[in-house]
């Protein structure tokens, strides 16, 4: 079976679960590309089964390197706003075509992302928004992790406006998608995406991505803090041109 995949889907397998390694390293948004790179020498649909279990273990590097400097006050707002959005995903799936959350997901994060470098240099301070935002975004995320694993988006739009601390940010990052990759296990499940063939070739898989996540977990606290967000607010517009790009190339 392993044998019979050909050049390309290994060469996009290797670069979707590498890129996925640095986002868990640190580099968070960069997730969102991991499923469209593999897209390029599979089928979306085994992309994202083989995916998810290779999450599941580099969730376990990423929380171990930097769960304990997570904000328990963000995810206590966030964690359950993202259930209920899991569960609208998983209900919804049928009717709402994955093509048009990609577009909206992507031209709310261009946008934001663009409003963010504006707001840095204007110097505006740090900002918390209201309680019933941190539930709404968290929902956000977990509707469109679940529709189309592209829940970093919304929880870089509530969260990078606070400016926590650079190590504060992708603690909060990795545990709250350590949980949310965790709740869509008993869809995935249900799906019957956890096959043999398809846990044949995570297991091959995951050498390259623990490699690129430990890869990450180093380069990222080679970055201070201030260029650690200049490069979060660029990878915004990138992923939100990426997902809009997408999104309105399958409408």
């Amino acid at each position: 079976m392993l044998a019979a995949q050909s050049w390309a889907f290994w060469a996009a397998a290797i670069a979707g679960v590498t890129i996925l390694g640095l986002a868990k390293g640190g580099f968070a948004g960069l997730g969102v590309l991991g499923v469209p790179i593999m897209a390029l020498g599979m089928s979306p649909v085994l992309a994202a089964a083989i995916l998810l279990p290779i999450l599941l273990v580099q969730d376990v590097f990423s929380v171990k390197a930097f769960g304990a400097h997570r904000s328990n006050r963000v995810l206590a707002l966030m964690i359950p706003g993202s259930c209920l959005g899991i569960l609208a995903g998983w209900a919804l799936a049928r009717f709402v075509p994955v093509a048009a959350v990609e577009a909206a997901v992507g031209l709310i994060a261009l946008g934001f992302g663009i409003q963010r470098i504006r707001a840095k240099h204007r110097g505006l301070a740090a900002r918390v928004g209201p309680p019933w935002q941190g539930v709404v975004m968290g929902a956000a995320a977990g509707f469109t992790s679940q529709i189309s694993h592209a829940g970093g988006p919304p929880f870089q739009m509530h969260v990078l406006p606070m400016k926590l601390p650079r190590d504060s940010f992708i603690g909060t990052s990795s545990v709250f998608f350590a949980v949310i990759n965790w709740l869509k296990v008993p869809a995935y499940a249900a799906l019957g995406t956890f096959t043999p063939a398809n846990m044949a070739l995570a297991a091959a898989l995951l050498p390259a991505a623990l490699a690129s996540t430990w890869a990450g977990t180093l380069l990222v606290r080679r970055v201070d803090g201030p260029r650690f967000y200049a490069i979060m607010h660029v990878m915004m517009i990138l992923v939100g041109g990426k997902l809009l790009w997408d999104g309105l190339s399958g409408l």
